[in-house]
């Protein structure tokens, strides 16, 4: 397969990842990614390159002259070729009675929304792992949850999101920050999982750090406890609760967005969420 963008070419990696997942016992994919396609010459190389290597290809490409050198290229190999940004650039020139402005990249300018994420970046990174919490009201979402729980990839792509996220551990023994306890504006979260496969990971996790594995982290007795003590806690606060057991990092986010994006709705405000870097 070989995917064809005029612009970084994430969009068409996730779809073709997407669609590909589902004929993953039929075939094992070969995908070529070629970015930043931008120019006559540079669509002759590539064309060259899937003449050498035929395959399907999924192209995302607005600029005119550009697009139909690729279309007459794969046309004349007799190669399969799907536009993918056809169908919504159609859908949207009707509902809107307009033409599309047939800008490449347009989604990874350097826009508010682009600073926006930096900055969401920034200041999730700064709050990892508790750390930092005297601007806790600033924060947009507070991800809190036992050890293992997935809470810093999951604050990273809210980040990504242009989400200002803050994860908090949990730890047995130990109360709550006071911060937390009287935070008002963000979106608090709790993260769950199943106790033996929370043991799993976490001795994976003293595995990879060369430490001994028999201790009340991974005791499993012990874990259950935990978790238990940590659901507790949710239901003291109301806050609601995501299991990540059999979820992806990307599941749960699209969870918390959801969770987020309602809030905001309640709130009555009608900006809505951010699209991020896709």
């Amino acid at each position: 397969m070989h995917l064809v963008s005029d612009a970084t070419g994430e969009t068409l990696s996730a779809i073709a990842k997407a669609a590909l997942v589902q004929f993953e016992d039929s075939a094992e994919a070969e995908v070529h990614l070629w970015a930043l396609v931008r120019t006559k010459t540079q669509a002759e190389r590539v064309l060259a390159a899937i003449k050498s290597q035929p395959g399907i290809v999924l192209y995302t490409i607005v600029g005119t002259e550009v697009r139909t050198a690729v279309e007459r290229g794969c046309r004349a190999m007799h190669i399969p070729m799907v536009d993918v940004l056809d169908p919504v650039l159609d859908a949207l020139a009707g509902y809107l009675g307009a033409r599309s402005r047939a800008l490449p990249g347009r989604q990874h300018e350097m826009d508010e929304e682009y600073f926006r994420r930096i900055e969401a970046m920034q200041f999730t990174m700064a709050h990892d792992d508790g750390q930092g919490l005297v601007d806790i009201e600033s924060a947009d979402v507070v991800l809190v949850g036992v050890s293992r729980t997935s809470k810093t990839p999951t604050s990273i792509y809210l980040a990504n999101r242009g989400l200002k996220t803050i994860n908090i551990p949990l730890i047995p023994g130990m109360a709550l920050p006071t911060e937390l306890q009287s935070a008002r504006n963000p979106l608090v979260v709790a993260l769950t999982t199943n106790p033996d496969r929370l043991v799993q990971i976490r001795r994976n996790r003293l595995l990879s750090l060369n430490q001994r594995e028999e201790t009340d982290y991974v005791d499993l007795d012990r874990v259950k406890e935990e978790v238990t003590e940590a659901r507790r806690l949710f239901t003291r606060y109301g806050w609601p609760v995501i299991d990540v057991t059999r979820r992806s990092i990307e599941e749960t986010a699209a969870a918390i967005l959801n969770l987020y994006a309602r809030r905001q709705s309640d709130a009555g405000n009608t900006k809505g969420l951010p699209l991020g870097g896709g």
